[in-house]
């Protein structure tokens, strides 16, 4: 049976696993080469310059604040996000990342969870605060990024009882000792979208960031003589430690793009000289149904990392634009990535990769006993480390879900896999209740929350139904049951006011009674096999299927 060894990381000595141990060195050996490069601000920053603002930020922050310290980021693509993160790392703070499309109870839930004492935000996210200031109390201070009315975000911050300052204060030089940084310290909290009940805060440490890193950097073959861009966000771990830290790792020079757009994806890979990107979800597809060009594979481009890989098109995309070698992976944010693709090797149709056994234990069980199941039979993924801190320290703040995640000294992903006699493990189906939307995890059950927040509905379950394109993961699908006659556009309306966009449901559907088992859960299996009916109503055909 195969498995991965591929996986060598560039720092061998764990004890050096840790952000500003990395930057210093990579600082120190080539100082003039270019990090950070972000086209849209017209702006590059060598390695001895993302040093030198990174201690500033740090030192600022420590001003008043201590090691230990989280520091909520809500800020789109930016370098500000960048030294932000960089800056809390050099003080030994911890990073709390929040997605720009949260507001109202998606955002408080995230806040009090975290505790954050400091936040970083875009001038337009500052009203989203103010209107949930009692739920924000722990927070002393903002920095606000300035894209948009930065005077009126600091005026509105301040009317509502906060200190609140341009971001660019955090850059100021200053005198002080930056504290050492273990391995073993807390970096971040990035949150999940959460299952059967509200997101949770996955606690990684400095020596996670670093391997989860080290694995995409591995995976991609990324080297000092490549260039890496992102253009997903910087709040989710598919930008930060699986394209920015990697580029860190590596010595090689990090591209930033402030978002995804098809139709520019090639132009921003020759203007850019990009030898190594990344996609997910849908994004692969949105950019092979663009227009053929015939000079689509003059690129220096050499690696994609896609997650998931649309094996349909795969052919035709890498003879259309000269790729190399697509690299895939299966991991969590609470695990890394246990499962790996070997680069450059034709692997079978549907296999996300093979187990990197030297770091990891990787089994397949039965999700009720635990007890491992056969080859080729399905089961639930489980993980644990071969090695210390290479996986998360639990939900922050939730040592109930941490024990409950982590029961028989596995941590159970919730996910059905399969693995054949040679080694390949293959997705088959969640055993939980998560969705996945155009590269967003969604809770089924904070959407369903916020739908039951209407007066009219008194049951709903939300499920997820097949996307119409490859690798297009799900759409949402909301079943509900009213006590009164109510439009699909007054709830659609109702969603729009509470959920991020790309949580809304797509089809909505009226039932009389939800589908459920003797002790009363909703049969989620019976309304998937169901799907969309005839009766459903789909908000971009504007009628019912």
């Amino acid at each position: 049976m195969r498995t991965y060894k591929d996986l060598r990381p560039a720092f061998s000595d764990r004890a050096d696993w840790a952000l500003p141990t990395v930057l210093r060195n990579r600082a120190e050996r080539a100082p003039e080469a270019v990090y950070l490069d972000a086209p849209e601000e017209g702006r590059r920053w060598s390695y001895a310059e993302t040093l030198a603002t990174a201690e500033n930020v740090g030192r600022s922050l420590l001003v008043d604040g201590a090691p230990g310290d989280r520091v909520l980021i809500m800020a789109r693509n930016s370098s500000a996000f960048v030294f932000t993160w960089l800056g809390s790392a050099m003080a030994g703070m911890v990073e709390v990342p929040i997605n720009t499309a949260y507001k109202g109870d998606f955002l408080t839930h995230q806040v009090r969870t975290s505790r954050p004492r400091w936040a970083v935000i875009d001038a337009e996210h500052a009203e989203r605060f103010v209107e949930v200031a009692s739920e924000c109390s722990d927070i002393e201070r903002f920095w606000v990024v300035d894209n948009g009315d930065v005077d009126g975000a600091i005026a509105a911050l301040r009317g509502a009882g906060w200190r609140a300052d341009r971001w660019e204060e955090l850059t100021a030089e200053r005198e002080g000792e930056l504290p050492e940084v273990s391995p073993r310290s807390l970096a971040s909290i990035f949150f999940t979208s959460g299952t059967t009940g509200p997101s949770k805060g996955v606690a990684m440490p400095h020596a996670q960031m670093f391997f989860f890193s080290a694995e995409t950097a591995c995976l991609t073959r990324l080297t000092d003589a490549d260039t890496a861009m992102a253009v997903t966000p910087l709040f989710h771990g598919n930008a930060q430690f699986m394209s920015a830290y990697p580029a860190l790792l590596s010595g090689a020079r990090f591209v930033l793009r402030s978002r995804f757009s098809a139709s520019r994806w090639i132009d921003q890979i020759r203007e850019s000289q990009v030898t190594v990107t990344n996609f997910i979800g849908v994004m692969m597809d949105f950019v092979h149904k663009q227009p053929r060009r015939p000079d689509d594979a003059d690129n220096p481009l050499r690696c994609i990392f896609a997650a998931p890989t649309a094996s349909s098109i795969l052919a035709d995309f890498r003879d259309r634009f000269g790729v190399e070698a697509f690299v895939e992976v299966f991991g969590l944010t609470e695990t890394s990535a246990p499962i790996l693709s070997p680069y450059g090797e034709d692997r079978p149709a549907g296999a996300a990769g093979l187990a990197a056994d030297d770091w990891f234990d990787v089994r397949l069980v039965d999700p009720d006993t635990d007890e491992e199941v056969p080859v080729g039979e399905v089961g639930e993924l489980v993980v644990r480390s071969r090695v210390p801190w290479i996986t998360s320290m639990g939900y922050y703040g939730m040592p109930e879900k941490t024990a409950e995640a982590w029961r028989n000294l596995w941590f159970h992903t919730g996910d059905a896999l399969r693995r054949d006699a040679d080694g390949w493990y293959y997705f088959v189906d969640r055993y939980k209740d998560a969705l996945r939307r155009r590269g967003e995890n969604i809770s089924s059950y904070e959407v369903e929350q916020a739908i039951l927040s209407h007066d009219s509905v008194v049951e709903c379950a939300v499920i997820a139904v097949p996307a119409e394109v490859d690798a297009g993961e799900d759409e949402v699908m909301a079943c509900v049951v009213v006590r009164e006659p109510v439009e699909a556009e007054e709830l659609w309306k109702w969603c729009d006011t509470r959920l991020p966009a790309f949580a809304v449901p797509r089809f909505l559907r009226v039932m009389e009674t939800l589908p459920k088992t003797p002790s009363e859960k909703v049969q989620k299996a019976r309304l998937r096999e169901d799907g969309v009916t005839g009766d459903t109503h789909d908000r971009l055909a504007g009628q019912r299927r």
